[in-house]
């Protein structure tokens, strides 16, 4: 088998996704795990809903729309069971979850085009799935219901603009590539 570039043919190809794999994995890891550190912290809805929104978009951009959509389905089952989500939102775990879901894929899917629209788009359809969820779906305490509306709304668009901001920082400075550039 002959090497060009340091790269071998069809074992190299191999070994190459093999560490891509491994990236993908150790990525994603590591980003639920900050997820979770955030929502540790029990900060107010205003920082923590930013944060780990914050973390759903930056998964999209470097680990890419499945290790996002991953985080977003577990990061609130895990924080229920942790008793960080209250009771009262037990209910609502598996429509935050499509709603982190949705809003990952949304964003991971178009924010090549426009990143400021992706982050509009994905907050608004997140933010409707969880309003329609708590009116006409799940019956859930008036105060559970108003914090999954349009604060919802506010915490995932503020997390767009951190994430936006964060990536750039992070891809211009030569500190982490997004797995599709690799």
């Amino acid at each position: 088998m002959e090497n060009r570039g340091g790269i071998l043919n069809s074992t190299g190809l191999g070994i190459m996704q093999t560490k891509r794999n491994i990236l993908f994995i150790t990525r994603t890891a590591i980003l639920m795990a900050l997820t979770l550190v955030i929502q540790m912290m029990n900060l107010p809805q205003y920082a923590t809903g930013p944060l780990v929104n914050t973390m759903l978009y930056v998964a999209a951009v470097f680990v890419g729309v499945w290790g996002g959509v991953a985080i977003g389905l577990i990061t609130p089952l895990i924080a229920f069971w942790r008793g960080i989500l209250p009771l009262p939102l037990g209910p609502m775990i598996p429509f935050i979850a499509l709603g982190n879901a949705v809003l990952v894929i949304i964003y991971g899917l178009t924010r090549k085009r426009n990143k400021y629209i992706s982050v509009i788009a994905a907050s608004i359809v997140k933010f409707l799935l969880l309003s329609i969820a708590v009116r006409f779906v799940v019956d859930v305490p008036p105060k559970i219901a108003q914090m999954m509306q349009v604060p919802q709304l506010i915490t995932a668009i503020a997390g767009g603009a951190i994430a936006i901001i964060l990536s750039e920082i992070l891809i211009r400075r030569g500190m982490l590539k997004p797995l599709s550039r690799m």
